[in-house]
């Protein structure tokens, strides 16, 4: 059983917490916390081996926890997924190969793609592909019908595998926490579209990615895990790019993180 909670920070909140626990016949295997001291906010993450009702754990813990606090209790640690595509098939073929071999932390559900171009490897791996497309669609009703699935699926976790579309606030709202993104850039520098070309004009000798959850502002969620490679001058934008997309790879691929990191990074 996972345990994740954020609150209000004060002093006792991990004794009180693991108190609760202990008189529950839970056993902590794992524990993970955090204070963002500018926020004045609580995280913990407790992995325990035992069983409770989880609507009495909740009771118990409720009154200890200052101001709103936000309790997260999930028996089963592999999370349920559904991946969103366009036409890149790199960070998606990854993550179906993880999935096929119970390696990737999480269970994939579904695959959303505006184009069809990832049906026939959906259809390899025995993972169910819909195809939405969003041309001569309003926007919102594009987004309905994806979110029609998403709702229906209630997955743990959207999976942005360089989805080239641009979410509503609507849509984002919806899902708050759950959506996460690969960004082929070192955030939070060149932001936006083109960022290996801004990376190249820029000179740059450390090209990046960054998985972060998505919020209203565009590339400005907090961040989830990021990594850098060196590059030279030899290396054309093409060369960057190519090179960047094992990085993208390498950074969604390992799942949701495990531990309570940011806002919303409880897994």
């Amino acid at each position: 059983m996972i345990v994740v909670i954020q609150c209000r920070d004060q002093i006792g909140l991990v004794a009180a917490i693991t108190g609760v626990l202990a008189r529950q016949g839970l056993n902590i295997v794992s524990l993970r916390e955090h204070v963002d001291p500018s926020d004045n906010r609580f995280f913990i993450r407790i992995e325990v081996d035992g069983e409770t009702p989880k609507d009495h754990l909740l009771l118990q813990l409720t009154p200890l926890l200052p101001g709103e606090a936000i309790i997260s209790i999930n028996p089963q640690p592999e999370k349920k997924i559904v991946v969103l595509v366009t036409k890149e098939y790199h960070c998606l073929s990854d993550i179906l190969i993880r999935n096929h071999f119970k390696t990737l932390g999480a269970s994939v559900q579904h695959v959303i793609g505006n184009y069809p171009a990832m049906e026939d490897i959906c259809r390899r791996f025995e993972i169910p592909f819909t195809h939405i497309s969003h041309e001569q669609l309003e926007k919102a009703i594009f987004e309905q019908q994806i979110m029609d699935i998403l709702l229906r699926l209630q997955p743990d976790y959207i999976v942005l595998a360089k989805f080239m579309r641009i979410l509503s606030p609507d849509f984002v709202k919806t899902f708050p926490a759950r959506i996460i993104n690969i960004h082929h850039s070192f955030l939070p520098a060149f932001v936006g579209a083109n960022p290996y070309r801004q990376a190249f004009d820029r000179g740059v000798k450390l090209i990046g990615a960054t998985a972060h959850f998505v919020t209203d502002q565009l590339d400005e969620g907090p961040i989830i895990a990021q990594q850098t490679i060196p590059v030279n001058h030899s290396y054309t934008a093409a060369a960057m790019m190519k090179a960047g997309k094992e990085i993208e790879t390498s950074v969604l691929g390992p799942g949701p993180p495990p531990g309570v990191r940011r806002p919303g990074a409880g897994v």
